[in-house]
């Protein structure tokens, strides 16, 4: 509720002083947009989230509402809030049922849009964000773990686009601080002013087995636009390794004002 209450008042403040222009969203995709929203411009992009997953006779169900608040405080920098908000997490085994209920770690970050696309180039975002320790017990990382990622898209012919996006990141558990990777590949489609689709390749994390080793996961899904500034979407997710969570599914609603 606190996260929604914030972002009504950033939205309600910039309202009246900023006309609108068509929306540009980073979800639902693993694969961030190289745009931010403008100057003066705020926008939140919020969903709901279903993941299951199965490990012998054990199952897992997580039910979480990933929301993003972006924005402008220049032409080519927006600020970044990002949170699972509130979060379930069950699992049974044996007969057994454990529920856990909390609210996910906030994340806080910087996007800069360092480039126009230009003849070959691609347009170029980076991202800088840093993970606090700041949700419930049940699901709190270990202490501040920052990321930095680079988004590069083209446009190609036939209203398909092309995005790719490696990152770096530092995450921490029982052994201590270790690397890990990020890799991102997206091809999209427009079909028309007002629908897109999109397939990818999604590594959140590369990592030795040590520390979990490397998750990657198919997704298919696709965007509408209600009006220059409403988006809804949706994605579904398949698993490619024993590491990730054998399916997920999300839809979400993005504005902008």
């Amino acid at each position: 509720m606190k996260h929604i209450l914030l972002a009504s008042l950033i939205l309600s403040a910039g309202a009246a002083a900023h006309a609108q222009d068509t929306i540009a969203t980073d979800r639902p995709d693993f694969v961030e947009s190289s745009n931010v929203v403008g100057k003066g411009r705020a926008q939140v992009e919020t969903s709901a989230l279903l993941e299951r997953n199965r490990d012998g006779a054990a199952r897992d169900r997580t039910i979480a509402m990933p929301t993003l608040l972006r924005y402008g405080i220049g032409e080519t920098v927006e600020l970044r809030v990002e949170t699972d908000a509130r979060s379930i997490a069950r699992h049974s085994e044996g007969g057994r049922r454990q529920t856990e209920a909390g609210y996910a770690d906030t994340a806080l970050g910087l996007k800069w849009h360092t480039m126009d696309a230009a003849g070959a180039l691609p347009s170029v975002g980076v991202l800088l964000h840093a993970d606090l320790d700041s949700g419930s017990r049940a699901f709190r990382g270990r202490g501040l773990r920052p990321s930095l990622r680079v988004v590069g898209e083209w446009e190609l012919p036939d209203d398909y686009a092309l995005g790719i996006m490696p990152g770096v990141g530092i995450e921490r558990d029982e052994g201590g601080r270790y690397r890990y990777g990020i890799l991102g590949v997206v091809l999209g489609k427009s079909f028309g002013e007002r629908l897109r689709g999109f397939v990818e390749v999604a590594l959140p994390q590369v990592a030795r087995s040590a520390h979990g080793g490397t998750q990657a996961s198919f997704d298919i899904g696709g965007a509408y636009l209600l009006s220059d500034s409403v988006q809804v979407d949706l994605m579904f997710s398949r698993g490619l390794n024993s590491r990730t969570a054998d399916q997920a599914f999300t839809i979400g609603l993005s504005f902008k004002r």
